[in-house]
């Protein structure tokens, strides 16, 4: 078959996004395996794992049990249906979690106890623990639950999402004569799930017991004059996603207040119970909760490990902390305005500050020269000190605009009050355009210069998050070059107000141009290998998902282009595939820093191209929302992000994964050379850039 026949359409050249999902999910649960990783943080990992597979239910598998109940077959280039999907995803997950507690229970907590860490069960508890135990029950714990008996009058409660609850099997009679067999004891949100017991009733160590076994021991407490026979935890996980008709809203903001207060109850998708309870009452709630054996999972430990995060002044079990630096020409500059007039500036977090980000708006409100600030807020905090910033420059009586995205997935509450924080300091506040979401990350100051307007803009890959910014990988550009910072102040244009598309001189933005130009882009490196030039390009983002964009890939790959892509989650385009993928690499970077990175690279015949971006390749962030991606055109700069942001990357050895022509991720062997090969990538880049 000549490579010109190949069909590129064809199910067999795409992997399932969903089941690639899984596969980074897996990734991350490995993290907890390994060694490589201080004890904590391994820990940690598996934490992480529970709150991804939280959103993975909330989100992915609650969508497709949507689709399938209304028998919408809507699949995706690999061709799996709903129906035949949520089965795969059910076999996956099921071992998946059965493996986390299996890492839970024979190797991470006996790992802590050997650090005298212990989470002690009740049969271990000495009679001081005991007694002080039943003490914080009675005192701290029983005032503020509601034990709800199961009967006629009382139908079984209507409980939040991935709240920790139990369900108490009774015996006998209550004060009003009634026998009843069932209750459930909601466990409010105030309560901790971890309890540190006091130093004195300790060997020395951190010693802590759960709130879930605290409850367990104590709970016919509650129900005076009748005994419980067994007491079984359970989480019942819901559909979060918000269901909103924008262009039936009128005021947004309210909407969307009405729509968070019903995400936490939306149809079930999935529930956890303690893998003791008896089947009779395993199938009483799967009928409560309308869910199907497939749905259930039995697990070893508590049903809500996603809660158990540690916080122990334990140095030797954590990671080292750093102090990312600054760069040299901002630390000789107390006015960051002349220095950005002689060159752009570069920053790669986590390794290098935010604190510039931060330090460029504090001067802009305080500068008397500066007329205004513009900036996009997806994901931050109303007391971030970017917000805080913000409101002190329209206090001071500069004209701030902030374009807050309200629909950031899960942070739309804390959205909505850095909106009110912000009106309330005299910011114009606007909420994006109808139907797409703002994710570019952009901020414009302007400013007066002996009678003429200069403009100044950052340019990001991440978010305006300072607690992000701490451990995602993302790059931050700071410039005053005339042509970026105009093309800057017509998507602002854009966003406030209304008109045809701008024409734009040195950026692309989604959702007009970016899809086209990278697919330009790609055809142009596929022109060079063509005509004898050596090709290669080199993304580096989250995920791949677009079509056409894999198409092109691949289309490059039968050229005789080398492709390397680094992503750190979903790739649904099939490596290493004979006459298709062939000249493809596909690896995953998982490290103690969460890889966030956008990076485009074309070779360019030796006149390399590297692009910057907000965007993944996904048909959301190239069609349904604003996104911006930025050149790096300073030849020192594109040097920078080429070795640090990409070759680095590639050569590492040590945090890699491959993905296989069969979609499966394989850990990369620690065999090669290279400068970066010595230590794991994050931690070279640590090496390298802070102090």
């Amino acid at each position: 078959m000549s490579e010109a026949s190949i069909d590129l359409n064809q199910a067999s050249v795409y992997i399932n996004r969903e089941l690639s999902i899984l596969e980074f999910n897996r990734r991350v649960l490995e993290q907890a395996r390994d060694p490589g990783h201080p004890l904590l943080d391994r820990f940690n990992f598996l934490i992480i794992f529970s709150r991804n597979l939280d959103e993975f239910f909330e989100i992915r598998v609650a969508g497709l049990k949507q689709q399938a109940r209304l028998n919408r077959a809507n699949p995706g280039p690999d061709g799996l249906l709903p129906q035949e999907l949520l089965h795969r995803i059910g076999e996956i997950c099921h071992r998946a979690v059965d493996e986390q507690y299996r890492l839970l229970n024979e190797v991470l907590l006996p790992a802590l106890a050997t650090e005298k860490i212990r989470f002690l069960r009740r049969e271990e508890c000495t009679e001081l623990q005991s007694s002080w135990i039943k003490k914080y029950f009675r005192e701290q714990v029983m005032p503020v639950l509601t034990p709800i008996g199961l009967d006629p009058a009382h139908p079984f409660p209507r409980l939040v999402n991935k709240s920790l609850n139990f369900i108490v099997a009774l015996e006998g009679k209550d004060a009003f004569g009634r026998q009843i067999e069932l209750a459930v004891v909601p466990a409010p949100r105030s309560l901790p799930r971890v309890v540190r017991l006091p130093d004195e009733l300790t060997d020395g160590g951190d010693q802590h017991v759960m709130l879930s076994s605290i409850i367990h021991e104590h709970v016919s407490e509650l129900f005076p004059g009748m005994s419980a026979s067994g007491c079984y935890q359970f989480r019942v996980t819901r559909n979060a996603d918000l269901a909103l008709d924008e262009d039936e809203v009128e005021d947004l903001a309210s909407a969307l207040k009405g729509e968070l207060l019903l995400r936490r109850y939306g149809s079930a998708v999935r529930l956890e119970v303690a893998d003791n309870c008896p089947q009779p009452i395993v199938d009483y709630l799967l009928r409560k909760f309308n869910l199907e054996d497939d749905d259930l999972y039995r697990v070893n430990g508590p049903v809500n490990l996603a809660r158990l995060w540690l916080s122990l002044d334990r140095p030797r079990l954590k990671y080292a902390p750093f102090t990312p630096a600054i760069p040299e020409a901002l630390q000789k500059s107390e006015n960051y305005f002349e220095a950005l007039k002689l060159r752009d500036i570069l920053l790669h977090h986590p390794f290098q500050s935010f604190a510039p980000v931060v330090e460029l708006l504090r001067q802009a409100a305080q500068d008397p020269q500066v007329l205004a600030i513009k900036q996009t807020l997806y994901r931050t905090g109303p007391d971030s000190e970017v917000v805080q910033a913000l409101a002190e420059a329209a206090r001071n009586g500069k004209e701030v605009t902030a374009v807050i995205e309200l629909r950031a997935r899960f942070d739309e509450a804390s959205n909505i009050e850095v909106a009110n924080v912000l009106q309330e300091a005299g910011a114009i506040v606007v909420y994006g355009i109808v139907g797409y979401k703002t994710h570019a990350k952009m901020i414009m100051v302007v400013r007066r210069e002996k009678n003429r307007l200069v403009r100044y803009a950052h340019l990001g890959t991440g978010n305006y998050h300072a607690g992000n910014a701490r451990i995602y990988t993302d790059y931050s550009l700071l410039t005053a070059n005339t042509e970026l910072c105009e093309d800057v102040g017509k998507i602002f244009a854009e966003l406030t107000g209304m008109g045809k598309a701008a024409r734009l001189k040195k950026l692309f933005h989604s959702p007009f141009t970016l899809h086209a130009q990278l697919l330009a882009l790609i055809d142009a490196e596929i022109k060079h290998a063509l005509e004898g030039r050596p090709g290669h390009i080199i993304f580096k983002c989250n995920a791949i998902t677009e079509k056409q964009i894999m198409q092109a890939l691949m289309r490059a790959s039968q050229a005789g282009v080398k492709v390397d892509l680094i992503v750190r989650s979903v790739c649904c385009l099939t490596p290493g595939l004979a006459g298709i993928s062939e000249h493809i690499q596909v690896r995953s970077i998982i490290g103690r820093f969460l890889e966030h990175t956008r990076i485009y690279y074309f070779a360019n015949a030796g006149d390399a191209r590297i692009y910057a971006s907000s965007a993944d390749l996904m048909d959301r962030n190239l069609f349904s929302r604003v996104e911006t991606c930025f050149p790096i055109e300073d030849p020192e700069l594109r040097k920078r992000v080429l070795r640090e942001g990409l070759q680095a990357y590639l050569q590492d050895r040590r945090q890699s994964w491959l993905l296989q022509p069969d979609g499966h991720w394989i850990r990369e062997s620690i065999e090669g050379e290279g400068e970066a090969d010595r230590l794991p990538v994050q931690a070279w880049l640590l090496d390298r850039l802070t102090r």
